[in-house]
């Protein structure tokens, strides 16, 4: 039984008439190609928390890790609901990508393994990470572990520029 295709709906109500939707792989591409992402979770008290940070787009998922003391740990454990956004800040050119979805903790050696070799293929010795059975150690965490999440998309919004598109892809 072979899986349907992922297809995206372009909004017209965004969209320039010349606009056209980017296929699925188009859009994983650029998610694997970005070097930086902006993460947004949502603190105890409701307020959102926006910060850069390195991940991965692997297996059809985006992967991050965090400290357990740092704010973002904090909040995903609280309320696991994440967007992650990468693209250009530009008005005309380039591509902006928002990944929604729900934030999920990885443990298991050899799933953890598989992708901190990820991380070192990616960005190379900077981000060289020793996994464990709970997550990442490394030297920001002395003596602690860094907490890996996946965040399979539940919504992807692809925002084109020249010509202005909008596309939707739900899962």
């Amino acid at each position: 039984m072979s899986e349907q295709p992922i297809t995206g709906a372009l909004d017209p109500r965004f969209s320039q008439e010349e606009a056209t939707s980017p296929g699925w792989r188009e859009v994983e591409d650029r998610l694997g190609a970005a070097e930086l992402y902006w993460i947004t979770t949502v603190r105890p008290d409701r307020r959102p928390h926006t910060t850069p940070l390195v991940g991965l787009w692997h297996e059809g998922a985006f992967w991050f890790c965090t400290g357990r003391r740092e704010q973002k740990h904090r909040n995903v454990t609280a309320s696991p609901g994440v967007t992650v956004t990468t693209g250009t800040n530009t008005w005309a050119a380039g591509t902006d990508v928002v990944v929604e979805g729900t934030a999920e903790r990885v443990t298991g050696l050899d799933t953890l393994s598989a992708v901190a070799a990820a991380y070192l293929d990616k960005y190379g010795e900077d981000w060289r990470f020793e996994a464990n059975e709970d997550g990442f150690a490394g030297p920001d965490e002395p003596g602690g572990t860094a907490d890996v999440f996946r965040v399979p998309p539940s919504k992807v919004l692809v925002f084109a520029k020249a010509p202005h598109g909008q596309t939707t892809f739900r899962f």
